[in-house]
């Protein structure tokens, strides 16, 4: 059996034919230059335009890499979906328009292997730098983040930043134990950012994991699918079952390891 690859990439797509060619390219470019084996896992969100098609051609060539096709049912049960099927030692997701460019893997490397099971990238702390993103879209961040430590988790300063990593063991386990996405979830309408992130991290403390934040660099991008009313009201809703899940006893049975 051969041994699985150091670092495998997941990055979740729903209707991104123009950003996406370009993503995958940086990232295939910046991984073939490394010395340790890896894969990368494009997973299409149930894309309706030519998401996945495009996708499947530009890595035809490339035996480490390939695209999966879900159901459109949100960003969480995609990002699910490419963990569980990864087989790297680490698995790191990373959002599709590399708002957190890949060559900020280092900054996360180092405690992962130093360790931690769970490293977060933050846009908050010594060193983030965020780019180009409005004042309004910043204000509305850091209210959601307080709103998440009072209700949720009161451990981290930015939970929602699209790059995180995590050790094989720890992504199964804390992927595999989703409530709010999963095989259930209801079809959205459009793209559906959603507050996965704070479950997972939420179930990654319940179980005893080791988690890190570290400060990144972040670039807004102009072509953002956040939709700031549907997409607050959503990720609301999602940091409320959490609260309602955990009161009630929908997570008893994750106990730490």
């Amino acid at each position: 059996m051969s041994h699985p690859p150091f670092l495998s990439v997941i990055i979740p797509a729903y209707n991104e034919e123009r950003r996406l060619p370009d993503s995958i390219q940086q990232v295939m470019d910046y991984l073939r230059e490394q010395p340790w084996t890896w894969e990368l896992l494009i997973v299409d969100d149930g894309s309706d335009d030519q998401t996945a098609t495009n996708a499947e051609a530009q890595v035809a060539g490339e035996p480490r890499a390939r695209v999966i096709r879900n159901p459109h049912r949100g960003k969480g049960y995609t990002v699910r979906t490419g963990m569980l099927q990864a087989t790297g030692d680490y698995i790191l997701f990373s959002d599709a328009d590399l708002a957190v460019p890949i060559e900020e893997w280092p900054k996360l490397a180092a405690p992962i292997q130093n360790g931690s099971d769970i490293v977060i990238a933050s846009r908050e702390g010594v060193g983030a730098q965020r780019i180009d993103e409005p004042l309004k879209r910043h204000i509305m961040g850091r209210v959601f983040n307080l709103i998440v430590r009072m209700l949720a988790i009161g451990h981290f300063q930015d939970t929602q930043c699209g790059f995180k990593v995590f050790t094989r063991e720890a992504a199964h386990d804390v992927f595999g134990r989703m409530r709010l996405y999963n095989e259930q979830t209801a079809a959205p309408r459009g793209a559906a950012v959603t507050a996965f992130d704070v479950e997972i991290l939420f179930l990654a403390l319940r179980r005893g994991y080791q988690i890190q934040e570290v400060p990144v660099i972040w670039r807004y991008g102009e072509e953002t699918k956040v939709d700031n009313v549907r997409d607050s009201l959503r990720n609301l809703s999602d940091v409320l079952k959490v609260r309602w899940n955990a009161l009630t006893g929908r997570y008893r049975d994750v106990r730490r390891r």
